[in-house]
Order: C-alpha cells, then sequence, then structure tokens
C-alpha cells in the first residue's frame, strides 16, 4: 500500500506541475518538504487529514491515492514533446496515465476483455506515398467505411477499442500515440484544439498512422510525411477526391474547397496536399496556392469552417451502466468520474 501511495502522490504532483517543494507552499507550509519527499518515497503514507489536505491542493480525489489499476505506458516518440520543457511533458504523461487508471478499472469492474486487433499488420514496411494510400484504402475497408465522410473519428477509433484521451495542456502539443501494458492502443489529442475539429480529426489519423504502421528506413520527416498523407487519404480516398474535383485541373476555387472541407471534416490546406498527391494539381500550384493562403492569412483561419464534433461517450456509458447495476456505488462512480460526489450527483441527479 505504501508502494500504491508513493506512485500516486508522485503522479499527482507532476500533474500538477509542482515540485515537492511548490506542493509544500501551495499548502502554506503545513506539510514540509522533507516530510512530502518521505511520502513520495513510499516510507510512510499520511492520515486522513493530510490526504484531505493534499488532494485538495493537488485536485484529485482521496481515492485517487490508492487506485492500483496497473497503467504502464509504451515508448512515446519524444519528437511530440520536442518544444516543451521537461516539467510539461511530465504533465502530459501523467494526465494520459490518470485517465487510462480511471478508464482501465471501470472495465475491470464490468468484466470487459477489450482486445485490439491490427487490421494492417500484415501489410508490409512501408516507404512510399502510393504504400500509405493504398493501407489508407484497406483500412477503410477493413473497417467497412466505403467512400464517404467519416463522421466522428473518436467515436470509430473507440469502437476499434483504441483509447482516446482529452487533455488540457500546453498549446504546443497536438497529440500522441502509444501502447499501455503492451497491448492497448493509446491516441490523445489537445482539447485547446477543439475551436478545429478539422485539424483534431487529422491528428488522430496521423497517430493512427504511427500505431498501425511499420515504416522501414526512412528519415524522422519523410516519417511524419507519409503518417499525414495517411491521415489525409483516410479522410478523404482517392476515388472520392476525384469524383469532387475531377481528375486533373489547373486551378481550384476557395468555394469549391470549403464546401469539400465542411461535408469531410479535412481542412481545405490538406485538400489541397491531398490534390496534389493524388495528381489532380501539379507542384507549381500547389505553391502558389500556399502563397495565397499565407498572404491572405488563413493558415490558422480558413475563410470556411468544419462544425463536426468529435467526441465519444463510451467511458460514461459504462460509468452507468456499472452504476445503475450496483456494481459501484455513487461515491466510486465520482471518483471514477474524477469528480467530488456532490458535483456528481449535482451534474447527473436526473439521470437516477
Amino acid at each position: 500500500m505504501k508502494k500504491v501511495f508513493a506512485e500516486r502522490f508522485k503522479s499527482a504532483r507532476l500533474m500538477k506541475g509542482f515540485s515537492l517543494q511548490d506542493l509544500a507552499n501551495e499548502i502554506d507550509g503545513k506539510l514540509s518538504r522533507q516530510a512530502l519527499h518521505r511520502y513520495e518515497k513510499g516510507e510512510v503514507i499520511p492520515d486522513n487529514d493530510k490526504i484531505n489536505l493534499l488532494s485538495k491542493a493537488l485536485d484529485v480525489n482521496p481515492d485517487f491515492f490508492f487506485r492500483s489499476t496497473k497503467v504502464e505506458l509504451g515508448e512515446i516518440e519524444y519528437r511530440k514533446l520536442s518544444k516543451m520543457p521537461k516539467k510539461e511533458a511530465s504533465i502530459i504523461k501523467e494526465k494520459t496515465k490518470e485517465y487510462l487508471s480511471r478508464y482501465l478499472e471501470l472495465e475491470e469492474i464490468l468484466g470487459l476483455v477489450v482486445v485490439f486487433e491490427n487490421p494492417l499488420e500484415s501489410f508490409g514496411v512501408i516507404t512510399s506515398y502510393e504504400q500509405v494510400n493504398e493501407a489508407a484504402n484497406e483500412l477503410r475497408k477493413f473497417w467497412n467505411l466505403g467512400d464517404n465522410a467519416i463522421f466522428n473519428i473518436v467515436e470509430l477509433l473507440e469502437e476499434k477499442s483504441i483509447k482516446v484521451v482529452k487533455l488540457d495542456v500546453d498549446e504546443d502539443f497536438d497529440g500522441l500515440q502509444t501502447f499501455v501494458n503492451g497491448n492497448i492502443p493509446v491516441i490523445a489529442y489537445n482539447i485547446k484544439k477543439t475551436n478545429k475539429p478539422d485539424r483534431i480529426r487529422l491528428t488522430l489519423l496521423h497517430e493512427l498512422a504511427h500505431l498501425l504502421l511499420t515504416f522501414g528506413d526512412i528519415t524522422p520527416k519523410q516519417k511524419e510525411t507519409l503518417c499525414y498523407q495517411f491521415a489525409g487519404a483516410v479522410l478523404l480516398p482517392e476515388k472520392t477526391l476525384k469524383a469532387e474535383l475531377g481528375e486533373h485541373r489547373n486551378k481550384l476555387s476557395i468555394n469549391e474547397l470549403g464546401n469539400i472541407k465542411k461535408q469531410y471534416g479535412i481542412s481545405m490546406q490538406a485538400i489541397v496536399m491531398r490534390a496534389r498527391d493524388c495528381g489532380i494539381i501539379n507542384e507549381h500550384y500547389t505553391k502558389q496556392f500556399f502563397f495565397l493562403i499565407n498572404q491572405m492569412n488563413w493558415k490558422v483561419d480558413e475563410p470556411a469552417e468544419y462544425y463536426g464534433v468529435e467526441g465519444s461517450n463510451r467511458f460514461e456509458q459504462l460509468l452507468f451502466r456499472a452504476l445503475i447495476e450496483g456494481q459501484i456505488s455513487m461515491s466510486k462512480a465520482a471518483s471514477l468520474n474524477n469528480q467530488t460526489l456532490a458535483d456528481f450527483r449535482k451534474e447527473y441527479q436526473l439521470a437516477f
């Protein structure tokens, strides 16, 4: 129990971005840095009053410190976190682990055995655009997506046994992917980007490429390009794009790009890159288009918006199922939902 408390205490501290001295200051010196260090080393467990004090300072429920669900993140490519200070990278990792510990515990309570199957496991080694384009088509076939727009990427990934984590973190962070406990695929994204759902969709599928595909001997930059090309191909298959734009074009209008964006949930800039990759437009026109984008200051705020909503209610559905079936108490449900009992009752009073 001391080991569990020590690990969870350290995780809570890192999620807040606190050093031990920061935490001591936050609680007005009611516990010294030395005392906090002993807790983190597993030498002693504080009493209930001190646990309540720490839980308020760290914005977690008291039982957070005793949750023993195993969550071990696999390798994370630190190119994702390269712009960030070490403290911010730790916040991202610990917040990911905290959400997954609640999610996995809930699945354990319900006795759910979730098995992930990589539909592209036997696809082979990838080094070219033609291969990622083919892989995207194979994925759409395997998941029975047809050639139409995908309504909700987050929900799709959750349905395919991929855990999707929303993080409220530094704006420089877009997303990451890894495997938890060796076999549970996870993709995390930044909810600060929710005002640009088309960007979130591209990020999610870019991370999916890293999860599903095996790349050959290529540079990191080439790998990133191929992952974005895979994401674009999943969002907008070549057959569909050519039906919208035609086989070959000399120019593209802002209006038609905006209409495609609104229907398929892919940015106008990504559509143009996709059109270039599919041979619809040439490199020269692509450069002209991006020059216009920069001139008009449209790189961040394009002149057309996609209003789709990305999200999944699977965790919430499982929570209500466990609660109504009597497998967890109201207080346990609140804890798993990362809320106080009072806040949980207030938010969901009509449901019960």
